[in-house]
């Protein structure tokens, strides 16, 4: 809170300490929600840049970390819902490349790849609980949904996970 008033007072020092304490782990839910590096990056720097600046509408009787989380969800499903307007060229592949099988993948690409084909409220609800670590009722507020639908979403999303990777004969659990 302190860190804030001296933001909100112009302290440049107190800007690049924002900043920094908050990087990591806006950077980290940015990649695990779009999966793309240079995207994770731009949108974590965008999402900061956007908490700097509206750092004055925030609720000092709030928490200051799930607010700058929720503004990077918020940047995250914005990048999302533009990468699916945006038609995605097809390669063509060579018949020798096309009749090799695909090299056999680990649980860990497995669970990734689930992740990644999760709805994105489950996606980004199932990222916010196991990735961030946050609690239902912080992710309930980043989500601006109720906590029992964050508890739908989480047991959805667990139950999908568990399907896609047993179909992909591997055992969840």
């Amino acid at each position: 809170m302190e860190l804030a008033q001296r933001c909100l007072d112009g302290d440049q020092s107190a800007l690049r300490e924002f900043v920094e304490s908050f990087q990591q782990q806006v950077f980290a839910l940015c990649l695990k929600m779009l999966r793309h590096r240079q995207d994770a990056e731009d949108t974590a720097q965008e999402s900061l840049l956007r908490a700097v600046r509206y750092l004055k509408s925030w609720d000092p009787n709030q928490p200051l970390t799930p607010w700058v989380l929720k503004i990077a969800a918020n940047r995250c499903r914005t990048a999302l819902g533009k990468r699916n307007r945006t038609p995605i060229p097809t390669p063509v592949l060579t018949d020798a490349v096309a009749d090799s099988p695909p090299a056999p993948l680990g649980l860990g690409e497995e669970l990734q790849i689930a992740i990644d084909q999760l709805a994105p409220n489950q996606r980004t609800c199932f990222v916010l609980y196991y990735h961030q670590e946050l609690s239902i009722t912080e992710i309930a507020g980043i989500m601006d949904v109720p906590e029992g639908t964050i508890k739908t979403w989480l047991h959805r999303s667990r139950k999908v996970l568990a399907q896609r990777l047993t179909e992909r004969g591997l055992s969840p659990g």
